[in-house]
């Protein structure tokens, strides 16, 4: 039975990821930070099945001392400090975590067992303000401390595969959501709002920039495609998306369409939410993925959006 450590596995990729996997035939091994709060609402329906560890990628450490009493044969790397928004207010956490986690980790796989296949979570925006569509060969210009933490735990990864002949492989994957998605991104802030006006539970919905568009896809089916890089004979990184790009002003219209309703009568901006450094356009060129991966999205935009309103829609009449 192959095992594999997911870090993040609390985390939206991190709960499909680990569905994934065991329907695999996986033993899955996931890390979880010490706190008081911990949430396992995501995993809950499958955490029986799961061997869940303590560690941290601040301390190399718990991550040695995990490896070597798991000997995992994958790791996927998932955890982050991942939200762009708060990387400015946040800007050395999001470097300690999101940059130099990811070579604390590729350094104690190093010292444990080099023959351990690694893969890490790199983001579309590290691309920022590069020409669109975007792919493996597009050079990035980060627009947030988040993205610039991202570049760097992008190339350590490349480059612990070029100097000891790892196999490390990133995955540069576009916006991928689900009703597991957290609260604070746009594309579930608006699911929610929706399913809030609708129900009479609220009367608008406030939001940043309306015009800056993303690929959005399911995150559900994105993480086949991190196993299948694992899978592969030769590391390789792989642009991962729908090659069709959607504005925030696009998923507020089909979000309140869906339950009959008109945007432009709730949606409001508000300055506390525009960025210092926004993108424009992120749209993934990932023709590389489906032909050397197979690999490619089936859910549409419109049952994504369909889908993330309807659960909550579901989740506060469930509350009510």
């Amino acid at each position: 039975m192959p095992i594999a450590l997911i870090t993040g596995i609390t985390g939206q990729a991190g709960s499909y990821l680990a569905e994934f996997l065991l329907a695999k035939g996986y033993q899955v091994v996931g890390m979880v930070r010490r706190s008081s709060t911990v949430t396992y609402e995501r995993i809950e329906h499958i955490k029986h099945d799961l061997t869940l560890v303590q560690g941290d990628l601040h301390d190399q450490s718990s991550l040695v001392s995990i490896l070597s009493n798991y000997q995992p044969d994958e790791v996927y790397n998932l955890a982050a400090q991942s939200f762009v928004a708060t990387s400015w207010n946040q800007a050395v956490l999001t470097g300690e975590v999101t940059a130099l986690g990811v070579v604390r980790l590729l350094e104690a796989i190093r010292m444990v067992n080099p023959k351990i296949r690694f893969y890490q979570a790199s983001s579309s925006e590290m691309f920022g303000r590069a020409p669109a569509p975007q792919n493996e060969t597009t050079p990035f210009h980060p627009r947030s401390p988040y993205a610039v933490a991202k570049v760097y735990g992008h190339w350590i990864t490349v480059n612990y595969r070029e100097s000891y002949g790892m196999f490390t492989v990133s995955g540069i994957l576009f916006n991928h959501e689900s009703p597991r998605r957290g609260i604070e991104f746009v594309t579930r802030k608006i699911s929610d709002g929706v399913a809030r006006i609708k129900l009479g539970l609220a009367k608008e919905l406030l939001l940043g920039n309306l015009e800056a568009r993303r690929d959005w896809g399911f995150a559900g089916e994105y993480v086949e495609a991190m196993w299948k890089m694992l899978q592969q004979e030769t590391p390789e990184d792989f642009v991962i998306g729908t090659g069709v790009a959607h504005s925030v002003r696009d998923f507020c219209e089909a979000a309140f369409r869906y339950v009959g309703l008109n945007y432009l009568d709730y949606v409001r901006q508000d300055p506390r939410f525009m960025r210092p450094a926004d993108v424009d356009l992120l749209v993934a060129d990932c023709a590389k993925a489906r032909q050397k991966l197979g690999w490619m999205p089936k859910v549409t935009f419109e049952e994504l959006v369909a889908m993330m309103v309807e659960a909550d829609l579901k989740r506060l009449k469930d509350a009510s």
